[in-house]
């Protein structure tokens, strides 16, 4: 485990060397000119959908997405923003409305990310915090939350940007009950009732302000052909921005994505994501792994605690008329302090998957994935792009 761990994290801290022989991409076209090349104004693509999928943290769910992608301008080289309008029910009585985007302003001058998402009632498998946690632990707790996460940046060199990030999350409501998994040996009080009352009794606000920098040479940042992209940002939490809780959060997310062949048919494409804090941080903000984008077939937050790295490589295949294939394989760990995170225990999966492109000029892809974790552990995912 330790040879793919030291094999992932290798493919993906190659990002700086292979930046250097990345030359911008259009993502419309395979030719790179050197003037913007004017085309005449697309129209923006609104395509609004039903939508039905499959997660082990929600079970069957329905709801209705729409995707527009657009272009500011004629400008070819300027890639395509899009944005994400969904809402959904599940089986287990969850709901989300969120609205996420990614908008570059013309020339690329700006690239505005960020999201605004409310989860109503929304009950989750809660393990308790470690490395170590067990399956015989589970308990479901159920809570409101209103997230905000808002990240402006400005070009500063050719796909450089810097900026600013703000982000605010609301926990309301939050309701502890006994674990209520059939055959287990007892009920037993939930794991959360360990951690601060505060946490589970009263309301959580967490806010917090950072710088953002980013390099972000993908061809296309819905499905990416080739390309780097890297992102370093901090948050800090604290009372001025009225948070109840004053910590620190740091990121890295490094991406690597190269063809395998001429006609891009065969795509390696690797991750490496940390995640690391200081100070106090309550339990829903805490770095977790699991879920459909890090460490699929991990029920998402089955691992959770202050630090957090986590590697993953996937090869995605051309197979014919809109399907794709991909086979994929992640590896990662969380602990309380960065010298947990590279102990014997490893988090690993693998899966598979197959992709439908529901809308091929701008490569939007339907995607679903089965991961299968190292203690048996499994889920299948339906989602909507890929995981990075």
């Amino acid at each position: 485990m330790r040879i793919l761990y030291s094999l992932l994290l290798s493919s993906v801290l190659l990002v700086p060397a292979a930046r250097a022989q990345t030359a911008p991409t259009n993502s419309d076209s395979a030719k790179v000119v050197a003037q913007p090349a004017l085309a005449k104004r697309e129209k923006p693509s609104f395509i609004p959908f039903p939508i039905m999928f499959s997660q082990p943290e929600t079970g069957l769910g329905y709801g209705l997405a729409v995707l527009p992608v657009w272009r500011f301008g004629a400008d070819t080289l300027s890639r395509k923003s899009n944005a994400r309008l969904i809402a959904w029910r599940t089986q287990k009585n969850q709901s989300l409305v969120q609205l996420a985007h990614n908008i570059f302003t013309p020339g690329e001058q700006f690239l505005i990310t960020g999201e605004l998402s409310y989860y109503y009632n929304f009950p989750i498998n809660y393990y308790g915090f470690g490395p170590n946690t067990s399956r015989d632990d589970k308990s479901v707790i159920e809570y409101k939350v209103l997230i905000f996460n808002e990240r402006v940046l400005r070009q500063v060199q050719r796909n450089v940007f810097v900026g600013l990030q703000y982000r605010r999350t609301e926990l309301r409501d939050v309701a502890v009950n006994a674990n209520i998994d059939q055959g287990s040996p007892a009920e037993q009080p939930s794991l959360l009732l360990q951690r601060p009352a505060r946490e589970y009794q009263q309301g959580t606000t967490v806010s917090g302000l950072g710088p953002s920098l980013l390099y972000d040479g993908r061809d296309n940042i819905l499905s990416t052909y080739k390309g780097n992209y890297l992102e370093m940002a901090a948050l800090f939490n604290g009372s001025p921005l009225g948070s109840n809780y004053r910590f620190s959060r740091y990121l890295l997310d490094a991406r690597h994505f190269r063809p395998l062949d001429k006609d891009n048919k065969t795509i390696l494409a690797t991750q490496l994501v940390g995640q690391f804090h200081t100070g106090t941080v309550p339990f829903r903000e805490l770095a977790n792994i699991g879920g459909e984008k890090i460490l699929r077939g991990y029920y998402e937050g089955r691992y959770r605690d202050r630090q957090m790295v986590s590697a993953q490589a996937e090869v995605r295949r051309a197979l014919f008329w809109r399907f794709n294939g991909v086979l994929f394989g992640s590896v990662g760990q969380v602990g309380d302090n960065i010298g947990e995170l590279g102990n014997n225990d490893l988090k690993v999966t693998g899966g598979a998957g197959l992709r439908f492109k529901f809308n091929r000029q701008d490569r939007l892809n339907i995607r679903i994935d089965y991961g299968y974790g190292r203690d048996g552990s499994s889920g299948l995912y339906f989602s909507i792009g890929e995981a990075f």
